[in-house]
């Protein structure tokens, strides 16, 4: 089958966690036998920004890092009609320009590929204007990260059909790397976010970092001056942008990590967590969790990683999981086994294909019951 992604960006990841999520399933349909290209903005915010902060070296580096990924940028009067004609599955992501959205939608109507919109992000409860200004009545089917947006889409009258079809972690690249021993304590890997969780950034992070006297690494873009200054006098080392290929041995560095959601999936979309929990999970590192609410029950609070409900709460975990090495291996093991058990890309490319034959698919009816048969 012949997959066209339209992606905010596939190329770059500054800033856009959900570059994660959308590489990690485009890397597993190739690696069944798909077609897979990604159609991406060339000036993008992004993967502007990336360009400049990091140069061109960083393109270079997506390439060497994701070989088997195809990424086409489009520009104004690129033939969007050409490279749907020939699609059996398009998938167009929330960050898509509306106009675009609008212009697939309508090549949809001329054409036989099942037409997919796919939400990551809190637009939906937080700018709904936005979301509902969008034309979708020609999509097949919305892809939506957590049930509590599916609802959101459900009640608003938003597409034909809603699924609720979760991030998960691209185990071919985040695993264990257990041929490097932790040389610090702490990692924590995330962006500022537009003060979207600035507050829960002191308390979680640099208040217990600085009560403990831990060492650590804190990478991430937009972090204001006040914030470094404030990263620097905990003693952790504030190191910016980190491709997503580095994270894996960057965790195998430490000995613990940090889940600290923003406040808008937190407090809105329940059941909804970054993108980097679990990829954390997948590469076998402790993890210590902000306050989230698991409605949906993805996970095995207490066994797969620990939740801390205040900054107190946060310093006695860290201090347990840092001096109580068996209590730390035990939750690096449970929350791998959660991981390969649920939350792979694998796991979300046969939903994928479930979900394609639900919006009446053929091929995809086709490839189930011989994925079945093979398992």
């Amino acid at each position: 089958m012949r997959f066209l992604f339209y992606t905010h960006s596939a190329v770059s990841d500054w800033n856009h966690g959900n570059a994660h999520f959308q590489r990690g399933i485009m890397r597993e349909l190739a690696a069944r036998g798909h077609e897979v290209v990604a159609l991406e903005p060339i000036d993008g915010w992004s993967r502007s920004n990336l360009l400049a902060e990091q140069g061109p070296f960083a393109i270079e580096r997506f390439r060497k890092d994701f070989p088997e990924l195809r990424v086409v940028a489009y520009a104004p009067g690129f033939e969007h009609e050409a490279w749907l004609a020939g699609a059996d599955v398009v998938i167009v992501h929330e960050w898509t320009d509306k106009d675009l959205v609008a212009r697939i939608g309508q090549a949809r109507v001329l054409s036989n590929f099942t037409l997919l919109f796919h939400d990551t992000h809190h637009r939906a409860v937080s700018a709904t204007q936005a979301i509902a200004a969008l034309e979708l009545e020609h999509y097949d089917g919305v892809l939506v990260f957590g049930e509590v947006l599916r609802e959101s889409y459900l009640r608003a009258g938003w597409g034909k059909r809603v699924f609720t079809w979760h991030e998960a972690a691209d185990d071919r690249l985040f695993k264990p790397c257990p041929d490097i021993e932790p040389v610090s304590d702490l990692v924590w890997i995330g962006n500022w976010g537009d003060d979207e969780r600035s507050a829960e950034i002191a308390e979680f992070l640099i208040e217990p970092a600085r009560a403990h006297g831990l060492s650590g690494t804190v990478h991430g873009v937009r972090y204001p001056s006040d914030a470094i200054t404030a990263l620097a006098d905990t003693g952790l080392r504030y190191e910016g942008w980190i491709a997503n290929a580095d994270v894996p041995k960057a965790f195998a560095r430490h000995s613990v990590t940090m889940h600290i959601p923003r406040r808008p999936y937190r407090e809105t979309l329940p059941g909804i967590p970054t993108i980097r929990m679990f990829e954390a999970l997948a590469c076998g590192i402790p993890l210590i969790s902000a306050p989230w609410s698991d409605v949906e029950g993805l996970f095995r609070a207490g066994t797969d990683f620990l939740f801390a409900r205040n900054g107190a709460e946060m310093r006695g975990h860290l201090r347990d999981v840092l001096n109580d090495r068996q209590r730390a291996e035990a939750l690096a093991a449970s929350g791998l086994e959660t991981i390969l058990a649920r939350h792979t890309c694998r796991h979300r490319a046969d939903e994928l294909f479930d979900i394609l034959a639900a919006c009446g698919n053929r091929a995809a009816a086709e490839i189930k019951p011989a994925r079945e048969a093979a398992a």
